[in-house]
């Protein structure tokens, strides 16, 4: 990373990759989208990584550049319906998200109903999103450090389905495990549903979101 940029407060500003991404990183900036996961090879493509998964698709849709490390993350800017905001890959490992998105939501002084968790969960089908403004972390452990962390409830998360833990199966050992071959298409189409509600999360708020996304309820 380079020296980055002075905010006018005499810290630095970070670099995220370019020069006209990094010139817009600024603090005040009004949302951002944290996508959950594990870091490393040994969890690439899993179930738990799709939140990974939908962030990655973000970058490469809106963004430009490479994510820089800031955060305990990877983190990058990039510009959605007209509005700039960050994306967030966590490399805490999943139980410890909060860490990371905590470090983001102060220095940027963004208010926790402007940031949209993407994670996993074992209660939809696989392939089902669901968008929500609030509640419970329904036994995702990522997102329920991420609530403590920033002390409330009151966070959008975008939850994906990837099927009921099986019958004879550890449910860690489930997440861990990767998409067979023949999910792999339903997969990649959950994938660019959540990027486009996402999108309009951003762009549209979080109401005409869950009205727009939430159809299959």
């Amino acid at each position: 990373m380079g020296s980055g940029k002075s905010d006018g407060s005499g810290q630095s500003l970070p670099s995220s990759g370019n020069s006209a991404t990094a010139t817009a990183a600024i603090r005040g900036e009004a949302w951002g989208i944290v996508g959950l996961g594990n870091p490393g090879s040994k969890y690439q493509e899993t179930r738990h990584n799709i939140g990974f998964a939908v962030v990655d698709r973000l970058a490469k849709q809106f963004g430009s550049g490479s994510p820089s490390s800031k955060f305990e993350s990877l983190w990058q800017t990039v510009e959605i319906q007209g509005r700039r905001g960050h994306l967030l890959w966590p490399q805490t490992f999943m139980n410890c998200s909060g860490r990371a998105v905590g470090q983001l939501v102060k220095f940027f002084r963004i208010p926790a109903s402007r940031v949209l968790v993407v994670c996993d969960d074992l209660d939809l089908p696989l392939g089902r999103i669901r968008i929500r403004a609030k509640g419970s972390s329904g036994g995702q452990k990522g997102l329920a450090d991420i609530l403590q962390v920033l002390g409330t409830q009151e966070i959008p998360r975008l939850r994906i389905g990837i099927d009921p833990v099986p019958s004879g199966w550890d449910a860690a050992d489930y997440v861990l495990s990767r998409f067979k071959k023949q999910e792999q298409p339903e997969v990649d189409l959950a994938i660019q549903k959540a990027v486009d509600a996402a999108a309009d999360w951003v762009g549209l708020g979080i109401d005409t979101c869950m009205n727009r996304h939430n159809r299959n309820d």
